[in-house]
């Protein structure tokens, strides 16, 4: 497998992002490794807080959110996704599938950092990746915590705007990161935090993995994800320790995405789940230190 590796000066002086960066080498699943990077923060011996990122973004977006939770007590451990951030990049479309980032981020989580007693967090495609870890090993996670996020099983009919956008991502001559994130917000960014977003990326070299990602959702029964995901959806039934959804108000892709949450998991049942007012898609950037209270009294309650 050809990988590319950002080079390190992309990541200096990023505006609000000063954390130390931490590797390990996990395998790449042809007989290689890639090197796969991850914030470490807060007090090393608590109980872990997982924060998964999505598409197309990376350990960047949870900076207004770090600090907080650490300095309620947590460590909070946010890893780039393979082909993200500063996580080594394969080459290739083809490189990359849904089962590859699930063994992968099961490689870092589980295998490499050997992490228990989690709270997990994830959104967008960190939903989708950090529930199948969730429903693979439910003895490590406390809880579990989901935003604008689900887990398909192409059981129901993709929209025309879904299905363009996978076409868009693909295709497109041109693949804006920074912008397309800032579309997916309320707020508008400044230039510095565009730039911080497309700093992974030199050129579309790079950009494999985002382009990639939208298109392995679930948009058929037929999808080779599609039985494992239904397969999750019958742990999940059963899991019965807290469970929240705190989805934003402003989020036309997975509107109405917590209900079968809510619904069909034992530990949603009782819980306060949350409406994040004034945010779109990127809740994490529209209202970071919000959200990031959200999850510190969760874990107060519970």
């Amino acid at each position: 497998m050809k990988t590319l590796r950002t080079p390190d000066e992309r990541f200096a002086d990023l505006d609000g992002y000063d954390f130390e960066p931490h590797y390990v080498e996990i395998p790449d699943g042809e007989g290689g490794s890639l090197r796969v990077h991850y914030l470490d923060e807060g007090p090393p011996d608590a109980d872990p807080v997982l924060l998964l990122h999505g598409e197309p973004s990376w350990a960047y977006l949870y900076r207004h959110m770090i600090r907080p939770i650490a300095d309620a007590g947590h460590r909070v451990i946010v890893p780039d996704q393979v082909g993200f951030g500063r996580s080594d990049k394969p080459t290739e479309q083809s490189d990359y599938t849904y089962a590859r980032h699930v063994a992968w981020m099961s490689s870092l989580v589980f295998d490499v950092l050997d992490l228990s007693s989690i709270t997990f967090f994830g959104q967008d495609w960190g939903g989708l990746i950090g529930l199948r870890l969730v429903t693979a090993q439910p003895d490590r996670f406390a809880r579990v915590a989901v935003a604008n996020t689900g887990l398909p099983t192409g059981d129901r009919s993709p929209s025309d705007a879904f299905m363009n956008w996978q076409t868009f991502a693909r295709e497109s001559p041109v693949f804006p990161i920074g912008d397309i994130v800032n579309g997916g917000c309320l707020t508008e960014f400044a230039p510095e935090v565009i730039a911080a977003y497309d700093a992974p990326y030199p050129d579309d070299s790079y950009k494999a993995g985002a382009r990639a990602w939208p298109s392995h959702v679930c948009t058929s029964p037929d999808d080779p994800e599609a039985q494992p995901n239904r397969e999750a959806w019958g742990v999940l039934q059963q899991f019965d320790k807290p469970f929240l959804c705190c989805f934003s108000d402003q989020d036309p892709v997975t509107a109405g995405a917590d209900k079968p949450f809510r619904k069909l998991v034992p530990g949603a049942q009782g819980q306060a789940h949350v409406t994040i007012e004034g945010a779109a898609h990127f809740l994490q950037e529209d209202k970071g230190p919000e959200l990031a209270q959200v999850l510190i009294d969760f874990i107060d309650a519970n």
